[in-house]
């Protein structure tokens, strides 16, 4: 699911289109094996006569959790994406309150990026933008965050256009 095209200036072209890394659901993951192994214990003990409403009680709960645990963490997921056009910065998030966010490349003054060793063995990281007037921007969790620093530095400092000529930088 890509930026809608109507939303583009004439003339901008969408260089990346991002969500943040794919770590952001391997809690969720986890909790999903969890409910479901708990879940299944609950149910294979036997109940005594009359409470049959237990049943009803832990299948609630297990629902409750999975939604709350799993699925709106993957909703996220989903619906937070990053979009670098030649001209702007544009972040979109948002379940049912969808909120988003602009920034023009020409407000931007340095690009850096910061990587832990978690995030260096999962290939990801955190881009940190500076603008003259606001505080650093920092998008986290952007997967293969060193090329995005390539092309984002391509993109605001010069050298061979990333969109016509991708191969053109020295890798």
């Amino acid at each position: 699911m890509g930026l809608d095209p109507q939303l583009l200036g004439k003339g901008e072209v969408v260089v990346l289109h991002l969500r943040t890394h794919v770590k952001a659901l391997i809690v969720p993951v986890l909790l999903l094996l969890v409910i479901a192994v708990l879940s299944g214990f609950a149910f294979a003990i036997p109940l005594v006569a009359g409470w049959d409403w237990l049943r009803w009680v832990m299948i609630v709960i297990a629902l409750v959790a999975l939604v709350l645990w799993v699925v709106v963490p993957f909703l996220k997921w989903l619906t937070s994406t990053y979009t670098f056009t030649n001209r702007r910065i544009i972040t979109r998030r948002g379940i049912l309150v969808k909120t988003g966010h602009d920034m023009p490349l020409s407000r931007i003054n340095n690009v850096a990026y910061q990587r832990g060793p978690i995030d260096q063995l999962l290939g990801c990281g955190t881009l940190v933008l500076t603008t003259a007037a606001d505080q650093p921007v920092t998008l986290n969790d952007i997967p293969d965050v060193e090329r995005v620093h390539v092309v984002m530095t391509e993109l605001l400092f010069g050298g061979d256009d990333p969109i016509k000529n991708p191969q053109a930088r020295d890798d």
